[in-house]
């Protein structure tokens, strides 16, 4: 073991990329684990907040990947131990960074939704590809170019347009897990170029809109395909992640009754008040009591009762009304009205 690890790992310089690896899987592994005790209620731990802030763990992951990514490429020895050192930063950064990818997609806090999951998704992609990476696959395929392979490179890039394109091709339809992973392995992605697109991809839109059998035939394929795979695959999500929060989160809304904005009565106030005058006071009320109901004022405009107007109005049966003006009854007197 220990001449295979030199041999393969030591020697070609990839000792800093085994340990970013395993500080990445590590890190992700511990802070669900921690998460989800959190969750449950249980154990020592608890969120981080700073002044009533919550402060998710993306935010130190993102320090530690710029403090491990730059001390990195400042250590150019790849055998050092600063090198090392520096790796093992960056894979902790990455893995508190990844585990909450989807936060950072939709800019809220996704993490027990079942848009989370997308999470779980990419830090296993991101571990599957840096694992064949250490393991000997270098990107669009070419690897261990011979002598003679390297006397015709026309050859060599030819191979390396025609594994991208197919990549391309099977992203366009759809496929991405196969798409990225065939940019690593040799004509991986050949497999998905030549089967049937998933419905809703470009691919599906672009040349299969006027091929109504193609289109079904994909329809049912896709159908067959999410029957088959999508329980597993989500068991295994839950199983590393832990299962998404099946109730929606609930509203912020304030109790019956316990509403503090202030209503605004615009209306103009009409007295239909009986009395030796009939007159309408034609001055604009404002009521700048603050309510406590919900806020909403269920009137009309017209307010026969509720309040004091302080509008003057016009009497056209005696005069000028200067007093305030109020709801409906006998008035006491016919020049000045009297609220009730």
């Amino acid at each position: 073991m220990g001449h295979w690890l030199y041999r393969n790992i030591v020697e070609p310089g990839k000792l800093p990329l085994l340990l970013a690896l395993g500080a990445f899987v590590v890190t992700f592994l511990v802070t669900r684990v921690i998460t989800r005790l959190i969750r449950a209620g249980k154990g020592p731990f608890g969120n981080v907040r700073a002044g009533g802030l919550h402060i998710h763990h993306v935010v130190p992951g993102v320090v530690l990947i710029v403090v491990g990514g730059f001390g990195a490429v400042a250590t150019s020895n790849r055998h050092g131990v600063g090198t090392s050192v520096f790796a093992v930063v960056f894979g902790v950064g990455a893995g508190l960074v990844l585990d909450e990818f989807a936060l950072i997609l939709h800019l809220d806090d996704v993490y027990w939704t079942e848009a989370g999951r997308k999470s779980v998704e990419v830090v296993v992609l991101t571990a599957a590809l840096v694992g064949l990476v250490l393991a000997g696959f270098s990107p669009f395929g070419v690897n261990d170019v011979t002598p003679g392979e390297l006397q015709d490179r026309g050859s060599v890039i030819a191979g390396v347009a025609v594994n991208f394109l197919f990549s391309l091709v099977a992203l366009s339809k759809g496929k991405l897990r196969l798409a990225v992973f065939g940019a690593i392995v040799p004509f991986l992605a050949l497999v998905a170029a030549v089967r049937l697109a998933r419905p809703g991809s470009y691919w599906a839109r672009r040349f299969y809109r006027h091929r109504p059998r193609a289109r079904a035939r994909a329809d049912l394929r896709a159908s067959r395909h999410d029957r088959r795979w999508a329980a597993p695959r989500r068991a295994l999500q839950d199983w590393i992640g832990g299962k998404p929060d099946t109730r929606p989160r609930a509203l912020a809304q304030a109790a019956p009754g316990a509403g503090s904005g202030t209503v605004t009565d615009s209306g103009t106030v009409t007295d239909s008040g009986r009395g030796a005058g009939t007159g309408t006071g034609s001055g604009s009320r404002t009521d700048s009591d603050r309510g406590t109901g919900t806020g909403t004022d269920p009137g009309t405009g017209t307010d026969p009762c509720t309040g004091t107007a302080g509008g003057r109005g016009t009497d056209p049966g005696t005069g000028t009304a200067s007093g305030p003006v109020s709801g409906p009854g006998p008035e006491a007197d016919p020049g000045r009205r009297t609220s009730e």
